[in-house]
């Protein structure tokens, strides 16, 4: 089993990947995440905010795939004034909600930021 890269950080700032139609934005980061899961390329965290907090509520197409992700050890941070400002605090499924500190601390201590 892989143990998570402590060097490398994800940062996802929209509900998809790219700038697209939604509907490829969702396919595309959903085979990403499932990628990153299959090959146990774990990041040592995924930071979402803005729009990045509708990928770990209810309804998202990425959530087994996040789900398998945090049980490998990845730490998924999730800004609670973005989750507070699209009122889904309620709506969350997995991950920690943090603030913006805890998002900072992360970008900090990587050696690697990727945002998506």
């Amino acid at each position: 089993m892989s143990v998570p890269d402590s060097e490398t950080v994800l940062l996802i700032t929209r509900n998809g990947m790219g700038e697209a139609e939604p509907e490829l934005q969702h396919k595309l980061i959903t085979t990403y995440f499932k990628l990153l899961d299959e090959n146990n390329l774990l990041p040592a965290a995924i930071c979402f905010y803005a729009n990045g907090v509708r990928l770990v509520v209810e309804g998202s197409p990425v959530l087994d795939s996040l789900k398998s992700l945090e049980t490998k050890g990845v730490r998924l941070i999730l800004c609670s004034t973005c989750l507070g400002y699209y009122n889904l605090t309620e709506k969350v499924q997995v991950g920690i909600v943090g603030g913006m500190s805890d998002i900072l601390e992360a970008q900090r201590l990587a050696s690697k930021v990727i945002s998506l």
